[in-house]
């Protein structure tokens, strides 16, 4: 039988309100040893920020990293997946949208974190992606 979504995702994401500032997401990236952040407002799933959207959008424009806001720079479009997803359908989404997470919604409130990272553990612990993905993060 197949997993569902659920029982591979990382529960109970690292979240931000949308005048985070990009200080404050990067020192939280730092504690959690994540890449990625949700952005959240009053509950509901608002964006996503990851490490490179900062260096992208942020560093290499030379903006100032306390004054702005994870909103002016964090993922809008957002591909999410349900809980009661099978996890086979979280690795067709990050395939067919070229993304290596993707946030687990309950309605458009999240509840978790899908990596590919969690799936390539799920599915042959022995890879060499699940042995990364293993590893304390370095921080």
């Amino acid at each position: 039988m197949a997993q569902k979504v659920n029982e591979v995702m990382t529960p109970v994401p690292v979240a931000v309100s949308p005048d985070a500032s990009l200080v404050e997401v990067g020192d939280l990236m730092r504690q959690h040893g994540i890449g990625d952040v949700l952005v959240v407002h009053e509950g509901r799933l608002r964006g996503l920020v990851t490490d490179r959207d900062i260096v992208i959008r942020a560093v290499a424009a030379h903006r100032d990293m306390s004054g702005t806001t994870v909103a002016e720079i964090c993922s809008t479009n957002l591909i999410t997946v349900a809980p009661g997803e099978d996890a086979d359908e979280a690795v067709r989404l990050m395939r067919e949208n070229a993304v290596r997470r993707i946030p687990v919604v309950d309605g458009d409130r999240p509840i978790g974190m899908v990596s590919i990272g969690d799936l390539a553990v799920q599915r042959d612990e022995r890879s060499a992606l699940a042995d990364i993905s293993a590893e304390p993060p370095n921080v």
